[in-house]
């Protein structure tokens, strides 16, 4: 950056609005898919861990073990088998999200009250008709407090993708180009964004769990 010149160029913000915006899909694509794929997983895990508690440690600790690989030791071990592409990027943030889930759904189940299981038993329900009618909808809130967390986490993972090109970069590829170019407004503008789409990410949660959830929060101001 040279001495004088203004840190953010404008000039250059507009003429690249195109790029930007690539970008920006770019990095929800890579944060969607895998919270996507992520909680599917979780979900069927998190049932399994519930009905089976001797799962539960195993799942986690598979889990944990899953969460602690570095993303970029991840992404070297994947290109011989899946090249660069999509696919390097979203196995490592899928498992990723596995541990922040699971434990948050399990969690969820657990939180609901044995008397209203037995009500549901006493009312005829099978298995299959309690998580679905009666376990699912109570144990959403703190499902929905593991997904925001793990989409908050996801953004920041993704933009380390970058490093597997700029096909699927996101705004981590702003961000590396800006630093290697000494281009302060690429890696300010890729930060910032990044940023605004966490908040954006976990407003947009908090905002659906009140909608989802208006018992829940009723109850709580009535305490």
């Amino acid at each position: 950056m040279q001495p004088g010149k203004p840190l953010i160029d404008w000039t250059w913000i507009v003429e690249h609005l195109d790029d930007i915006w690539t970008r920006l899909l770019q990095h929800l694509q890579l944060t969607i898919i895998p919270l996507a794929i992520g909680f599917v997983i979780s979900l069927v895990l998190a049932i399994w861990a519930v009905r089976q508690p001797r799962a539960y440690g195993p799942v986690t600790a598979v889990a944990g073990i899953l969460y602690t690989i570095p993303s970029l030791a991840a992404f070297a071990l994947l290109r011989p088998l899946t090249g660069l592409s999509l696919v390097t990027a979203v196995i490592p943030l899928t498992t990723y999200t596995l541990l922040i889930l699971v434990r948050n759904i399990v969690a969820g189940f657990n939180a609901v009250p044995a008397d209203v299981l037995e009500a549901a038993e006493g009312m005829g329900y099978t298995r299959r008709q309690r998580l679905l009618k009666v376990e699912l909808p109570l144990a959403i809130p703190l499902m929905l407090a593991g997904l925001r967390l793990a989409s908050v986490t996801t953004i920041g993972l993704a933009t380390v993708v970058s490093v597997l090109g700029s096909a699927y970069g996101g705004l981590g590829q702003l961000i590396t180009e800006g630093l290697q170019t000494f281009f302060p407004t690429k890696y300010l503008l890729g930060a910032v964004l990044s940023v605004v789409l966490a908040f954006g990410a976990d407003f947009l949660f908090v905002r659906f769990e009140r909608l989802v959830t208006p018992w829940a929060h009723a109850r709580a101001g009535v305490r």
